[in-house]
């Protein structure tokens, strides 16, 4: 079945709900049980039903599966947004006197993250130059547990040899942390290239209309499900059903807007590489780009997001002609 195909069935089962198309909203918080046996049974659903509204309504698991089944991943969390779930999934793996690899390029809040608050409960973080590939092996040390990739890398879209990485990885023991926001799992196949845990803020592509904030957590197995499952309810973290609907139905439309965010960016990049203000365009889809041969062997595609490196110098040049657009806007 073709992913465009999945994503208008993923997460729907009518049979389920009276033959309603899309899964209800449903607003919990306590559950009922029909007996005391059963009561003092509910901790037994805590990887597989329904126990209390923190740990998920049938709208978030819902979502949950739509999103199991377009990454190919085993099981999926939802978190309350996509720093919360950076966050959630590294914690889940790290203890003190751990040592965590993390791309230079990963995005700031990850970063400020691992410096400030892994590295004040005895976490060594070390990042490493997003073009190391197999060479990463050389960074790891018997304490290395996690590794944590961002491909293409925020702000500068270099392409990571993920395969590499993960194989060095796996060789030493570690588990491999991977945030697919910018390509989404119809663009990067990142279980199919050694990823364990697969992050994506569903706050951007997925849900797709600047109105939300959410989180997605996808494991490979049911063993590293379990390990985030576990320290998700050890922190709270919960969303509202409401927000899982409205994700649910921008998933329906991913396809066509991922394809369509493609085509005009490519146009903007490409006009952009022509200007004698631009002194480089960084994205990977474009053929001049030193990770274009990269994203071409793993990537299907790409999205809207990428960076210009102008000429000039000035704060004040620049800032005016930020200033002086009508249809980009700053945010």
């Amino acid at each position: 079945m073709k992913p465009e195909t999945r994503l208008v069935h993923a997460g729907r089962d009518p049979d389920k709900n009276f033959g309603v198309v899309n899964p209800p909203v449903y607003r919990a918080s306590t559950i009922l049980f029909p007996t005391t046996a059963e009561f003092e049974r509910r901790r037994e659903r805590k990887y597989t039903g329904f126990y209390y509204g923190t740990h998920g309504t049938p709208t978030t698991f819902a979502l949950a599966e739509a999103v199991t089944e377009l990454s190919g991943g085993h099981r999926s969390l939802i978190t309350s947004s996509g720093l919360s779930a950076i966050t959630q999934a590294l914690t889940a793996f790290l203890r003190q006197g751990d040592h965590l690899l993390a791309a230079d390029t990963v995005y700031e809040p990850t970063r400020t993250f691992c410096t400030s608050v892994l590295a004040r409960f005895g976490v060594d973080v070390t990042f490493y130059d997003p073009h190391a590939g197999a060479g990463i092996a050389a960074l790891m040390r018997p304490q290395t547990r996690v590794v944590y990739a961002e491909s293409p890398g925020s702000q500068t879209f270099e392409v990571q040899d993920v395969p590499a990485i993960a194989r060095a990885a796996h060789e030493r023991g570690a588990v491999v942390l991977f945030d697919n926001t910018w390509a989404t799992p119809l663009n990067f196949r990142s279980f199919e290239h050694g990823v364990d845990v697969e992050i994506q803020a569903a706050t951007k592509y997925l849900a797709g209309h600047s109105d939300l904030l959410l989180g997605v957590i996808t494991a490979r197995t049911e063993e590293l499900f379990r390990t985030v499952k576990d320290g998700l309810s050890d922190f709270g973290d919960s969303v509202a059903p409401d927000l899982c609907y409205e994700t649910l139905r921008g998933l329906r439309t991913l396809a066509v807007r991922l394809r369509h965010h493609e085509r005009s960016a490519l146009d903007v990049a490409q006009w952009l590489a022509r200007r004698p203000e631009v002194a480089r365009v960084l994205h990977p889809a474009l053929p001049g780009s030193p990770s274009h041969a990269l994203w071409k062997r793993d990537f299907l595609g790409a999205s809207s997001l990428f960076g210009v490196l102008l000429r000039t110098t000035s704060t004040g040049a620049v800032a005016a002609m930020l200033d002086g657009l009508r249809l980009f806007k700053i945010g």
